[in-house]
């Protein structure tokens, strides 16, 4: 494994949708997440990890030290109380060693015999808001086949035997995350320069193994990486994310171009020597990976 990082970071991802839906609610029947106050449009932290998760199985292949703990099929139970380690620390240490899941975003680890407490991860995501309220499409959609004798026979009668089901989607959405990444926990876990590289080519890859008719098409637009040059921070996340502005350029946006991103970069905070503290680089202008 590679050195852990050293510095702290804060950055801002973009990402949108078309004739697809993100992430379902399914407290609300499926539809696209949104705010039930003005419905800007939601995808949880949660999906996010996991599309992340998904990247670094197929190209790691679920292979120490870059295994996947969080996983279909993953007992979890029975990793926990397999760990080495006399104690909880120890146990810790072995599995942030295996699974890179746990090195950046935690774990809860206190279940089974044994347990193993719980792991705060030096990653976080928040969930995602769209810049704009969202219409939650819904369409009906018809199926030629049926799935028992009973509603074949009450389809005898007809011509053509057909069965209607409900499809939502979100025409056009651009959507916004923040992240954090503490160097301070990147201590405890050992969240690698590595891992690092890892997540942001995670990140950018994200929806290109993971397509589904649901989903239409999903797309990376932007990411803008604030790198401090300390381990504490040099800035004030909040402050940060203000520098990153979308601009609508159309009333109804129905594609990338309808929005401009732009990043501030003037008068960042810097030391005696007028060097600048915070370096910044964007995806796709600059190579990140």
């Amino acid at each position: 494994m590679s050195d852990v990082i050293k510095n702290r970071y804060d950055f801002v991802f973009l990402f949108d949708v078309k004739d697809g839906n993100p992430n379902g609610d399914p407290d609300q029947v499926n539809l696209p997440r949104a705010d039930a106050e003005d419905q800007h449009g939601l995808v949880t932290d949660v999906c996010i990890k996991r599309k992340v998760r998904n990247y670094v199985m197929l190209e790691k292949e679920l292979k120490s030290p870059f295994d996947i703990f969080i996983r279909q099929e993953q007992v979890l139970n029975k990793i926990i109380d397999a760990a080495s380690g006399e104690n909880i620390q120890q146990r810790q240490e072995g599995l942030c060693n295996n699974y890179f899941d746990i090195r950046t975003f935690g774990a809860v680890l206190s279940t089974g015999d044994k347990g193993a407490g719980t792991v705060r991860g030096p990653v976080q995501f928040t969930f995602a808001r769209s810049e704009d309220r969202i219409y939650q499409a819904e369409h009906s959609i018809t199926r030629c086949a049926v799935t028992t004798e009973e509603d074949a026979k009450k389809q005898e009668s007809r011509e053509y035997a057909s069965t209607f089901g409900r499809k939502s989607t979100v025409p056009y959405a651009l959507y916004r995350m923040h992240g954090f990444i503490s160097a301070i926990d990147a201590r405890k876990t050992k969240f690698s320069e590595v891992d690092l590289t890892l997540l942001w080519k995670s990140l950018i890859n994200a929806f290109e193994n993971d397509r589904a008719a649901a989903r239409g098409e999903m797309n990376p637009r932007k990411l803008v990486i604030f790198k401090h040059s300390s381990h504490l921070g040099n800035e004030l996340s909040g402050r940060l994310f203000e520098r990153v502005k979308v601009t609508k350029n159309s009333e109804l946006p129905r594609g990338k171009n309808d929005y401009t991103i732009s990043v501030d970069r003037q008068n960042l905070p810097s030391d005696d020597k007028k060097k600048a503290l915070i370096e910044i680089k964007e995806w796709p202008e600059e190579t990140i990976f």
